[in-house]
């Protein structure tokens, strides 16, 4: 069974910490810091979605020994690529000029370059084509899916608190170190939602020209809509899963020993994986009624509105947008359970505990977009090894999700050799020593005003060169971003 065998990150080193932005914006820290998590990442001036990526990957190459002419199949997942033409060969390109500055022969020409592209689950669709290579016609190769995205959302919105940048590289293999997925086991659910989360190029009509080239990337979002939609796509991914196991429902939410969920926020996946129990307890049997009865009694809330909300048909999101409810939650009694459940012994057992491996650590990321899934799973190996954790043949679950909505429920074995692939993964040296911006510097860079902040600078990494501007009959480049490889703060190569 294919699965992960490495995973490296990269964060771009400019952070804002949340407590200082509440200060900045006369906001509750205590609020922030339970909901949301406690700093963000930003894109620099230097840096592109692409470039992201790139270093990312060039990590996993170096951390894993990878020989590149191994590597077959290379994608890209994102919500936030810059390039309506292409995609991952972009970073195939940086990955060459790297490789042949350190002597390293350049990748095959052989090697697939898909990007791919659903909101937040991006990269769960390119990790799932990566597996089905491996399984088919790459099984003697190797896989590797890079998920790099860069949040942003506008200043004063409900969403600004919620922004990150950043990439996660996956090496992917037939014989995985880390994981193995099992895809026959796995659980889709997809829909329309309208309004829920959207990028139309129409927001782009009048921005004026930035410096750095890229565009500013501000979804249209309804933050209460959106809630509903992770939760209810949460629910039909899990009954999709739960219907190709041989278990009852009840028992496989109790067997799973960790669960790695899309976060937009810290609050988030407690949430969703609450709801999808909650859920899967209405729509059981007589004795898996009678203990969300019970829990209705602990929380004094009527156990049959409750059961009427999420026993039945789910309801039709669309619908709701067109009657003029997107604003309203979904499931309200559901909810008002579960804020009754909280500090109770279910809470840290059903949910607590099975989310607790690595969500810590993944308070210090903001939201990653594609990219947040995988690095909380890079954070759960982190934490293992710390903590000295046997996780040998661990069940673990991965649910993604992308607005639109789609969700995707992947149950995964831990490997049972894991540790050495494990202590490749770079979680803490990602972190890094990052530049913390003051307001100003903040308000620039999110603004970009990119000249108002000095470029920390690159080490063995991909930065933007320059941004083509020639729109002559004989040549065009207007928009093509070039770039450049930084090895110990000088340039040795450029991707033009």
């Amino acid at each position: 069974m294919p699965g992960i065998s490495g995973l490296a990150l990269y964060l771009p080193p400019y952070r804002v910490q949340l407590a200082d932005w509440c200060e900045w914006n006369d906001q509750s820290w205590d609020k922030i810091r339970n909901v949301v998590g406690r700093s963000f990442r930003m894109r620099g001036p230097e840096q592109s979605v692409y470039t992201l990526a790139a270093n990312a990957a060039w990590r996993l190459i170096q951390a894993y020994d990878i020989d590149p002419r191994d590597i077959g199949y290379l994608a890209l997942g994102t919500e936030s690529s810059s390039d309506n033409s292409a995609g991952s060969v972009i970073v195939k390109g940086m990955l060459d000029d790297a490789l042949a500055a350190h002597r390293m022969p350049a990748m095959s020409r052989e090697c697939e370059v898909p990007e791919y592209k659903h909101a937040c689950l991006g990269g769960v669709y390119a990790m799932k084509g990566a597996l089905r290579y491996l399984a088919t016609d790459g099984a003697t190769r190797k896989a590797i899916v890079i998920c790099s995205d860069i949040a942003e959302y506008e200043r004063g919105s409900s969403g600004e608190p919620t922004q990150g940048a950043g990439a996660v590289a996956m090496l992917l293999e037939a014989e995985p170190q880390l994981l193995h997925v099992d895809l026959a086991g796995a659980g889709s659910a997809s829909d329309y939602r309208m309004v829920d989360f959207r990028k139309p190029f129409a927001r782009f009509r009048g921005q004026p020209s930035r410096i750095d080239g890229q565009m500013q990337d501000l979804p249209v979002f309804n933050g209460r809509y959106s809630t509903s939609c992770y939760i209810d796509a949460t629910r039909h991914a899990m009954n999709a899963l739960l219907s190709r196991q041989s278990e009852r429902s009840r028992d496989y939410f109790h067997s799973v020993d960790a669960v790695f969920m899309h976060r937009p926020y810290h609050k988030m996946p407690a949430s969703g994986w609450a709801m999808a129990y909650l859920f899967a307890l209405a729509e059981g049997d007589a004795a898996a009624r009678a203990e969300l009865r019970e829990y209705c009694a602990q929380a004094d809330v009527d156990y049959e509105a409750v059961l009427a909300e999420i026993g039945g048909a789910a309801p039709d999101m669309r619908e709701r947008v067109h009657a003029g409810l997107s604003g309203d939650d979904a499931f309200p009694k559901a909810s008002l359970l579960l804020r009754g459940l909280r500090h109770s012994d279910f809470w840290q057992a059903m949910v607590a505990d099975k989310l607790s491996l690595g969500s810590e650590m993944m308070r210090d990321l903001g939201n990653l977009y594609t990219a947040a899934l995988p690095a909380w799973l890079a954070a759960g190996f982190v934490q293992a090894l710390r903590e000295k954790a046997n996780l040998d043949g661990q069940r673990w679950l991965a649910l993604g999700y992308g607005s639109g909505d789609a969700a995707e429920a992947l149950p995964m074995r831990v490997a049972d050799h894991w540790r050495n692939a494990a202590a490749r993964i770079n979680f803490v040296e990602a972190l890094g020593d990052p530049l913390d911006l003051d307001q100003d510097q903040y308000v620039a860079l999110h603004d970009g005003r990119v000249a108002a902040l000095d470029p920390v600078p690159a080490h063995d990494e991909f930065v933007v060169d320059a941004i083509g501007e020639r729109d002559e009959p004989d040549f065009r480049d207007v928009g093509i971003e070039y770039y450049r490889y930084v090895a110990n703060g000088h340039t040795l190569n450029r991707t033009r």
